[in-house]
């Protein structure tokens, strides 16, 4: 099972970069201030469209783990990726305080633990019912959107962030249970790809309204949480995914020690910033 422990890495770093590639594109357009009009100077970075490929490579490698390793794992990994982008960011020339690096020593600490915890196997099938109850988390998932537009309280901003997890938990979970087709224009009719699709892209829609309604490192940590420990408890209790014997305790603190490490590396590394030329505004030629 070497072959998921290079995938669920592999997935890890892509996410990983592929942000800093989405966010640098993004910085370089001028495309931060929040109009419509600005992302239509992301057409000519290039930059953030191959950060989009990175982010879809990393999916796919991430797909693939997810049906060699539990759900405990490979999430807890992607939910890492955000390690990988203040290490990048900090080798552009990001400043990253000492509490920065020692929080990415505790989130390794804790994936090194959960590695050498966790049972490689495929995930227990099914039944078809339920692959369609997870097609339809969607929709209330989806009302916590319309929800929050019409607030803006603090309680809009946590709803959003918690709906915005349980989507990608949803996603981790459909990718977990893929029963991938012998012949490929089959996987339409297969409900765990509509679920992946559809969760997937409400989750990404929350998440980012979840941003704009509140600080980052509130939202991250309440995303991040909520989709490692629903996802985990699924593959757990309903799935069949397991703990090697003699490891549970180990694999309990490397759970915590991971899932500590990326939200405070994400709390860390809120407030730095990469060096990057100042951006041409909309609208005007370089």
């Amino acid at each position: 099972m070497a072959l998921g422990y290079l995938l669920a890495v592999l997935a890890t770093l892509a996410s990983g970069s592929g942000s800093i590639l989405e966010s640098i594109g993004v910085r370089r357009a001028g495309a931060y201030g929040g109009r419509s009009l600005d992302l239509i100077a992301l057409r000519r970075q290039w930059l953030y469209f191959l950060g989009l490929g990175v982010d879809l490579l990393g999916f796919a490698c991430a797909a693939a783990a997810l049906h060699r390793l539990p759900l405990f794992l490979v999430q807890s990994m992607l939910a890492f990726s955000v390690g990988v982008t203040a290490t990048i960011s900090a080798f552009l020339g990001a400043h990253l305080r000492a509490s920065g690096w020692a929080a990415l020593g505790v989130g390794a600490a804790g994936l090194v633990l959960l590695g050498v915890s966790a049972e490689p196997g495929p995930a227990q099938t099914l039944p078809p019912q339920w692959r369609w109850i997870l097609v339809g988390v969607a929709i209330p998932v989806a009302a916590i959107a319309i929800y929050a537009r019409r607030h803006h309280h603090v309680w809009a901003t946590v709803a959003l962030a918690f709906g915005s997890g349980v989507a990608y938990s949803v996603v981790g979970i459909s990718a977990r249970t893929l029963d991938l087709p012998d012949a490929a224009w089959r996987l339409v009719l297969e409900p765990a790809a509509w679920s992946i699709v559809l969760n997937g892209v409400i989750a990404a829609a929350l998440f980012a309204m979840a941003l704009q309604k509140g600080g980052p490192t509130g939202v991250t940590a309440v995303m991040f949480t909520t989709n490692t420990a629903l996802s985990s408890f699924v593959g757990l209790i309903y799935l069949d995914d397991r703990v090697r014997d003699g490891y549970v305790t180990a694999a309990t603190i490397g759970f915590v020690l991971a899932i500590a490490g990326a939200i405070a590396v994400a709390h860390y590394a809120a407030g730095t910033r990469q060096k990057e030329p100042a951006a041409t505004p909309v609208g005007t030629r370089a």
